[in-house]
This record gives structure tokens, C-alpha cells and sequence, in this order.
């Protein structure tokens, strides 16, 4: 694999880091992407990955653009209201970068069809908006031996972590959220959010993708990121493997 003129124009002010590099962005070049849900945190994270080169990105939405989404959700405009996301986020994709190939499931992400959503891809993204599909996504992740990076977003706080439960030191989703139940009042409509913490979030999770794949920086595996725009603070703290995890314990 080789990366040709224009994507050497392209992705100029990669290569020149020396952390990336030619070879970083190869890499990126031959990984895939899993990004479940299109929503506040994937639509971000789909321009960034998209921009930066990653090769292949796997979309997987059940949901259709909405006018709520629009104060948060920027791969979108009014011109897609009614669309499935998983298709206009898409053609956004493909408008930043020809080079990705683009693969669209308009399915909601279940314990039955995970692994064959997940399966072969470098790197699952998991912005999604309930525990029972985050806790299907973890399963699946870990059961195949694939990072895990998720992010989440209520009000003014984000969370942010990155899950590689198979390994011996390592965490996995569960050790952090246990078997966690979706709760009536928990939703964005009925909390809210703001749509920039949204951006702040899915971009941070982009971020940790491409970590994951070029591999630059401190591992950030066995930590959470906690942002709370109210206080402008940003914490990291340590998240211990739980030994009776029933995920990875």
C-alpha cells in the first residue's frame, strides 16, 4: 500500500509529525473504523476520521436526521431531515474525503448482530445512547480483541475512555459501568445538552481512534477522562480492572 500524490498533499501536516509520519499515516490508511451511532459524539468523529485518512469506516445507525439534531449533530443539515443518518453521514464522508470507503448499516447495534457489525475493523468508536448498546458493543469488542473507545455526553460533562479488557492490566466497559440499566429521564431530550460539548466529546474520541491505530503519545487505556465545562476542568483518573468483572474479570 502506498499513498499517492494527492494524499501526500493531503495529509501534508501528518506526515510531517514526527509521531505520525509516513508510515502513521499508512497505517491509518489500511485500518478500519467501526462508529456506532451517528449522533452528537459520531458526528464529529466522522469528519475527523474521515479527514484524517482512515481507510474504511463502518457507520451503524438505526435513527433518521431530525431538527433536534441539528444544534449538536454538524455532519447534518436541513437538507437531511428525514434521512437516515447512516446515508447522509456518509455522503458528508465522502464529500471531505473521496479516498475513504464508506460502510452503512441503518441497524441498531444488538447482542445478536454485534460481532458480525464489528467483525475485521481496527478500532470501535461507541457514541452511542443507551447502556444496553453500549454494553452489547463492549461485549462484542471484547470477546473479538478490539479497542474500544467511548465517549458519552449529558448537559455539560463528557466522559471519555478507552477499553482493552482482554489484557491483564487492562479494564474493560463493564469494570466501569457494571450491568447498567437505561433509566426514564436519563434521554438528551429530556436533560438536554450542549451541542459544543457534543463536538468537544466526539473529537476527543476521534482523537483516541487514531491513537489506537498510529499508536503515538501515552497509552490511555486504564484511564477516564472526565470534562465538566461548567468548571472548565478536564480530570483523568485511573479505572482499575474489576477482578469479578463479568465482562473481563
Amino acid at each position: 500500500m502506498t499513498l499517492s500524490d494527492a494524499e501526500l498533499e493531503r495529509y501534508a501536516r501528518h506526515i510531517v509529525l514526527r509521531e505520525v509520519g509516513g508510515a502513521g499515516q499508512l497505517a491509518l490508511k489500511a485500518a478500519s473504523v467501526a462508529l456506532v451511532g451517528a449522533g452528537g459524539i459520531g458526528s464529529p468523529a466522522i469528519q475527523y476520521l474521515a479527514a484524517a485518512g482512515v481507510g474504511r469506516i463502518v457507520l451503524i445507525d438505526d435513527d433518521t436526521v431530525d431538527l433536534s439534531n441539528l444544534q449538536r449533530q454538524t455532519v447534518f443539515d436541513e437538507a437531511d431531515l428525514g434521512a437516515s443518518k447512516v446515508g447522509a453521514a456518509a455522503n458528508a464522508a465522502r464529500g471531505i474525503n473521496p479516498h475513504v470507503v464508506i460502510d452503512q448499516h441503518a441497524v441498531r447495534l444488538t447482542p445478536a448482530n454485534a460481532a458480525d457489525l464489528l467483525g475485521g475493523v481496527s478500532v470501535v468508536l461507541d457514541g452511542s445512547d443507551s447502556f444496553a448498546t453500549r454494553l452489547a458493543v463492549s461485549d462484542a469488542a471484547q470477546a473479538l480483541r478490539i479497542p474500544l473507545v467511548s465517549a458519552s455526553v449529558g448537559q455539560f460533562e463528557g466522559q471519555l475512555g478507552v477499553y482493552r479488557g482482554w489484557e491483564q492490566d487492562k479494564p474493560c466497559y463493564r469494570c466501569f459501568v457494571g450491568d447498567a440499566r437505561d433509566r426514564a429521564g436519563d434521554s438528551c431530550s429530556e436533560q438536554g445538552v450542549l451541542g459544543a460539548m457534543a463536538g468537544v466529546m466526539g473529537s476527543l474520541a476521534a482523537l483516541e481512534a487514531l491513537r489506537a491505530i498510529v499508536g503515538f503519545g501515552e497509552d490511555s487505556a486504564g484511564k477516564l477522562l472526565l470534562v465538566d465545562a461548567l468548571a472548565f476542568r478536564f480530570r483523568t483518573i485511573a479505572l482499575p480492572k474489576d477482578p469479578g468483572c463479568p465482562g473481563c474479570g
